[in-house]
């Protein structure tokens, strides 16, 4: 990537952040007719304009977004790239970026930090969490090289693998009635105080049990959210409310008063899956990939074949 032509886009993503030209020139730690230069540049060799502007407002129109997206993943890799190099040469560690759900079970990213650690000692995990949503979006501007995501959002520009399914539990008090059974429906919940995650942490499955409950007939007496299942536990343990949890959230809402129980519905579950982009060609990757799935595969055997013997 010619020089200059980094610098073009480092003006117009500058630009489309501050949206002034004074302040994306801050920024850059340029002088303000750079940025008028460059922009005019860019728009020049496009032959139309990335941003609607007058004397008062800037105004990122639907071209420059297009630009904007796609620059930033470039200026990215084009950092990664560098920083690659510069870690070959000093026989550094190769980083690799994950970012992971907190309704994820965490025993998916404790088994790829496992075989990392024996598998590829020359690789360090960076791992850090974030929703569903927002981990593919990062996914998709490069900031994360994998992602491990509760049912991410489709894109054409991302490949997913799925390596779970489990179902949703239900919190509730132990003196409640339904605490009595080995698992629960969403019949059993009809009429009862829900307490759920917020939409915005997860528009997908917030909507489908809706949805779900909805084409059963099964309605809420009302409805509360929460951002994390810990919020849920004084309503839960008093028995005014039940809640819908995954597996790390029961695990750490079942205590002092409260259990969880099953949710038998065929048509809602968490589904987890590995996420990474299409064109993600790091041999790195792929090797770390390949060695967590064939991982996950054992492991699962073993515990299939543990079950069977038990049974």
């Amino acid at each position: 990537m010619a020089r200059n032509e980094t610098k073009h886009m480092e003006s117009v993503v500058a630009l489309s952040e501050e949206l002034n030209f004074t302040l994306a020139a801050q920024k850059l730690h340029v002088s303000q007719p750079v940025v008028s230069r460059n922009l005019a540049d860019v728009e020049a060799r496009l032959g139309g304009r990335l941003f609607d502007r007058d004397r008062k407002n800037v105004r990122l129109n639907k071209a420059g977004r297009a630009y904007v997206d796609r620059a930033r993943i470039a200026l990215l890799y084009g950092e990664r790239a560098f920083q690659a190099a510069k870690a070959a040469m000093q026989d550094a560690d190769t980083i690799v970026h994950v970012g992971k759900s907190p309704y994820v079970d965490p025993f998916f990213s404790s088994t790829l930090v496992s075989v990392q650690r024996f598998q590829f000692p020359r690789i360090r995990i960076e791992l850090s969490s974030q929703y569903s949503f927002d981990l593919a979006h990062e996914v998709l501007a490069g900031e994360l090289d994998l992602a491990i995501a509760n049912d991410p959002p489709e894109s054409p520009l991302l490949t997913t693998v799925k390596i779970a399914e489990a179902p949703f539990y239900i919190a509730m008090s132990e003196e409640d009635d339904l605490a009595r059974q080995p698992s629960v429906t969403l019949d059993d919940l009809a009429d009862r105080c829900w307490i759920t995650f917020e939409r915005r942490l997860h528009p997908m499955l917030y909507d489908n049990v809706l949805a779900v409950s909805e084409a059963k007939g099964v309605a809420a007496l009302r409805l509360q959210h929460v951002t994390g299942p810990e919020e849920a536990f004084p309503s839960v343990a008093e028995g005014g409310c039940i809640a819908f949890v995954v597996k790390a959230g029961a695990l750490r809402i079942a205590r002092d008063g409260v259990t969880v129980r099953p949710l038998v519905e065929s048509s809602l579950s968490l589904k987890t899956y590995l996420v990474s982009r299409s064109d993600n060609d790091s041999k790195t990757v792929s090797a770390l990939v390949r060695s967590f799935i064939r991982r996950l595969e054992s492991t699962q055997t073993y515990r299939q074949n543990a079950a069977d013997t038990s049974a």
